[in-house]
């Protein structure tokens, strides 16, 4: 079969993304549509398949999440690791949906966002990626110049060469190259267990701490705060336009929807192994000194594992920042470069050379160097930028789930592959706590001195008069009836070219929510710009 039959009635903006899928472990041929009845064929496949899902995970546990995961543990032991356990299914759900939107509509999510909500939230989701991304990348280059600081290399030379690294390994026209430096990186993450290994664990705490919900201490302002930060850390708002566009770059389609489900399974699993791991060596290790409780940053992490655990434990948890920021920064970037790509209509693909999707690269480039002049500037905010992007993606979260579901719920665009409706009911309660969560987050930011105990408990309230609400809503229009789509062939289902699409039609309820949320983001964001302004003169 052509290319050029093959992208003919599909909504696909790049032939590039069609294809044999060459993954990092394997090839599946575009015309191999042979059964998959054997174990062994079916592992082959797999390996051939995976790769998205497990980078988007690991990629999640970048400085950022080191750092969370080693304040956690510092300062409240391994008490926290239940947040973790709680953190697999919403993982999971988030991103399986965005699987399904990726494979089904071979569309990216921006490009999705601006045809289905209009220029308005199109504009405001690429808007908002780009700062925040950029943002993050520039507190992976933070990581990456501490990580180093340890080993003596200077701040200058150390970002330098990330940059040559970063850009190095994407710019090489070959998605299965590109795809092999990251499982490098998947690999070194596991230097986590013998660092753990390292700091004599007991079993019976981490095992409790999963177990038995509860903050070493009691529920205090700090320890709330710390674990809206675990999971803003877990669940990043880049993961959803990364891993969408990067199953449609890696040419993956329905078919092999089953596979790419396991690959977002194993990765979740394989990125909660890594935060439990990070939290059990920092509380274990500085369990009985005087640095339990006294998180500050990455930094005195590295000197204090170097000085009660030892100089190797040191070197290691330097080694695993440094490959969390390489990874985080690589995907991270990557992610803002496939949004360009689907908003601008330009030619954004792994597989292609620097001369053929320039523009797609360059996007890359800047952005890294960007980031890495930042790092570099003397005297720059760097604590203050790391304090805005905590915040800033807890704002901005809610709104990509929010749209990550109404998508979900699309029947142009999913056709017979919609939510069920209990995934809708899983859907519903995951943005209804990431909302509360960012709104205590917002406040917090804005007004440090509110009470947040009693915050969340109005919040939780509203959160639950909310529920109830919608509930009775969704009975008032249960004998609605829509068709059964295990009627329809679903893996012969794709979506057609987006301008024959019917513009989406909102109810009045879809409307007032929307409305409602285009309002607190913009109250929120501007309060946070007021705040960080604040910060910069008062510092």
């Amino acid at each position: 079969m052509s290319t050029n039959l093959a992208i003919q009635d599909t909504a696909v903006l790049d032939y590039q993304h069609i294809g044999d899928i060459q993954g990092a472990l394997g090839t599946v041929r575009m015309d191999d549509i042979a059964s998959r009845n054997s174990w062994k064929r079916r592992l082959v496949t797999l390996l051939a398949i995976m790769g998205p899902g497990l980078i988007v995970m690991v990629g999640d546990n970048d400085a950022g999440g080191v750092a969370t995961y080693a304040q956690a543990g510092q300062n409240f032991g391994t008490s926290l690791l239940w947040v973790l356990l709680l953190l697999v299914p919403v993982l999971i759900v988030n991103q399986e949906m965005v699987v399904r939107l990726g494979l089904v509509t071979r569309v990216g999510h921006a490009r999705l966002i601006f045809e289905r909500f209009g220029k308005f939230w199109g504009a405001f989701s690429v808007g908002d990626l780009f700062l925040l991304n950029v943002l993050t990348i520039v507190t992976e280059f933070i990581g990456i110049r501490m990580a180093l600081g340890h080993f003596g290399v200077n701040p200058f030379v150390s970002v330098a060469l990330a940059a040559v690294i970063l850009i190095g390994m994407t710019v090489t026209g070959s998605f299965r190259r590109w795809e092999r430096f990251m499982y490098t990186m998947v690999v070194a993450n596991f230097l986590v267990i013998p660092l753990l290994l390292m700091s004599h664990p007991v079993v019976h705490p981490i095992v409790s701490g999963f177990l038995l919900p509860g903050v070493h201490g009691g529920f205090t302002s700090n320890a709330l705060l710390l674990i809206i930060g675990m999971v803003g850390t877990t669940v990043a708002p880049w993961q959803l336009f990364f891993q969408q566009s990067n199953v449609i770059d890696k040419r993956l389609t329905s078919r092999f929807m089953t596979y790419e489900r396991a690959d977002t399974v194993i990765g979740s699993v394989v990125v909660i192994i890594g935060a439990t791991a990070i939290i059990a060596t920092t509380a274990f290790a500085f369990q009985g000194t005087h640095l339990a409780g006294h998180f500050v940053n990455a930094g005195t992490v590295i000197a204090g594992l170097s000085q009660h655990v030892g100089a190797l434990a040191g070197d290691l948890f330097a080694i695993i920042l440094l490959n969390a920021s390489l990874i985080g920064a690589a995907a991270v970037t990557l992610s803002t470069s496939y949004a360009f790509g689907d908003v601008f209509g330009t030619k954004h693909s792994l597989h292609r050379s620097f001369k053929d999707g320039w523009s797609f690269y360059a996007i890359y480039v800047a952005i890294i160097l960007f980031a890495a002049l930042v790092v570099v500037i003397p005297h720059a905010p760097l604590g203050l930028i790391t304090t805005g992007v905590q915040a800033l993606a807890g704002i901005l979260l809610p709104s990509a789930t929010v749209f990550l579901l109404l998508l979900c719920n699309d029947r142009e665009v999913l056709g017979p592959w919609v939510n069920r409706p209990w995934l809708n009911v899983v859907g519903s309660l995951i943005v209804g706590v990431l909302v509360v969560l960012s709104l205590i987050l917002a406040i917090a930011t804005f007004f440090p001195n509110v009470n947040i105990q009693l915050l969340s408990h109005i919040a939780v309230g509203v959160l639950l008069v909310g529920f109830a609400a919608a509930g009775i809503v969704w009975r008032s229009r249960k004998s609605v009836n829509h068709p059964d789509a295990r009627d329809e062939d679903r893996f012969s289902w794709t979506m057609p070219p987006l301008a024959k699409l019917p513009k989406a039609v909102w109810s009045p309820t879809q409307k007032l929510a929307m409305a409602t949320l285009r309002g607190y983001l913009v109250i929120a964001v501007v309060m946070l710009i007021v705040k960080i302004v604040e910060l910069s003169i008062g510092g």
